[in-house]
């Protein structure tokens, strides 16, 4: 863990202070039960704008084809098959906390081939404890991923131990529209229509009342900025998506000392 990150929990549906339990289990036992509607979830409650989403975060990612890429919070798989057909990199990792998740993500690769020849895994990773060494990724990439994680400093700071002095972490996350109408709107739909959606589509609504409740509590483009840079990051920038309702964060580990 880096010197700048500080065991703090939260309940990542309020953002209070509490033991990373109560939002660790709650997300397993949520997403373990709609993996298989998840997919579905997201086309309907986006109206199709996730996957124009996806394509930004592939066009700002500085991602090669020798490069090796650690998906965190990859769940279905719907990044590392964009990563894998937009920057064709060596390999990508693709890593969740819920193993039914990445069973839907395997059966893509082993189906349909989403992976478009490149090699790829899975396997089951809390991103609090990343069990990999130190400086051996290129890239990591997270969609949704951080807004679940109760300590998001500690998350952060794995994030960046991991990647390679150079590398970046490419995130996109739900986030705050900046104009005030569309921000009320966007409320109003956060609160209302996602639990409905939720619940016609995977017939579980009190989870996506937990999706709503904890995308209004993350924080907005700016403050999650400076988390990123409280963990060591440089060369912070974003990009809103669909005016802010969700954004793209790009972050660089700093160059090794010495490094030409």
């Amino acid at each position: 863990m880096s010197e700048q990150a500080q065991p703090h929990s939260i309940d990542t549906a309020t953002g209070k202070e509490a033991p990373a339990e109560v939002s660790s289990e709650r997300v397993k036992d949520i997403f373990s039960r709609i993996a298989k509607k998840y997919e579905r979830f997201n086309a309907v409650s986006s109206f199709g704008a996730y996957k124009a989403w996806l394509r930004t975060m592939a066009s700002l990612a500085p991602i090669g084809h020798d490069d090796d890429v650690l998906d965190i919070a990859g769940g279905t798989g719907d990044v590392s098959f964009t990563m894998a057909r937009l920057k064709r990199p060596r390999h990508v990792q693709c890593t969740d906390l819920v193993p039914e998740m990445l069973d839907v993500a395997h059966w893509h690769v082993t189906e349909q081939g989403k992976n478009c020849g490149v090699p790829m895994d899975f396997e089951v990773v809390d991103a609090q404890d990343i069990p990999y060494a130190d400086a051996s990724y290129d890239a990591v990439t997270m969609a949704y991923g951080i807004r679940n994680m109760p300590n998001r400093e500690l998350a952060l700071s794995e994030m960046f131990r991991v990647l390679r002095p150079g590398g970046s972490l490419v995130c996109l996350e739900f986030s705050t529209p900046p104009n005030a109408l569309w921000h009320a709107l966007y409320g109003f739909y956060l609160k209302h229509l996602i639990p409905f959606w939720g619940g016609l589509i995977t017939g579980d609504r009190e989870g996506f009342v937990y999706l709503s409740r904890s995308i209004k509590a993350f924080p907005d483009q700016q403050a999650f900025a400076r988390m990123l840079e409280d963990a060591g990051f440089t060369d912070v920038t974003w990009k809103n998506c669909t005016g802010g309702i969700a954004a793209v964060h790009v972050a660089k580990k700093p160059e090794a000392p010495g490094a030409c």
